[in-house]
């Protein structure tokens, strides 16, 4: 499955993704931004556990590669804990190559993923939470059509809680103008 945006595509994520997403896993500053600790398995470990998770489908998740238009490993995102009975799922983003951050690849894959989502499940809602302090992370979902509506306290770090409906944010999309399509970044 290939699902095409404006700057990236999403497509299955692959064995040789594994080198780039143990050293995502590993980075310092990443796991900060995740709010969690880095992952201090050996890559062979850390290889057997991901040669599991493609093999094994599970119905909760949706995982995916992001890459350039020219097929450039830049991180990964997903959809998760999808609950068909409150048509709602959560929604997570990495971009691990530092070298496409501000240049509005994570806005085009929150948007490219909502558009896959939305038009090919019968999710109605997705949510996220993000660090408070990360605002970049937080200006890019509000480009990307979710709003805040409440903080989280979980793991002594404060979480903004975001969101978007179908229909509110099918109409978000369809605007001709937005502001983010002006000051992408």
């Amino acid at each position: 499955m290939i699902i095409k945006g404006k700057k990236i595509i999403l497509r299955k994520k692959r064995l040789s993704d594994a080198t780039n997403d143990y050293c995502w896993r590993t980075d310092e500053e990443l796991a900060k931004l995740d709010a969690t600790k880095p992952l201090k398995v050996t890559f062979s470990e850390y290889l057997r556990y991901y040669q599991d998770e493609l093999q094994y489908k599970t119905t909760w998740a949706q995982h995916f590669a992001i890459e350039t238009l020219d097929n450039k490993h830049i991180g990964n995102c997903m959809y998760y804990d999808i609950d068909s009975k409150l048509s709602q799922a959560e929604l997570g983003i990495l971009i691990g190559n530092r070298s496409y951050w501000g240049a509005g690849y994570g806005e085009d894959t929150v948007i490219t993923l909502l558009k896959h989502i939305y038009s090919q499940t019968n999710l109605t809602r997705i949510f996220l939470h993000t660090l408070e302090w990360n605002k970049r992370a937080i200006r890019c979902f509000e480009k990307s059509g979710l709003e805040r509506v409440a903080h989280v306290e979980r793991s002594n770090a404060t979480f903004a809680v975001m969101e978007c409906y179908k229909d509110s944010w099918l109409k978000f999309i369809t605007i001709p103008t937005r502001i983010s399509d002006n000051n992408s970044g």
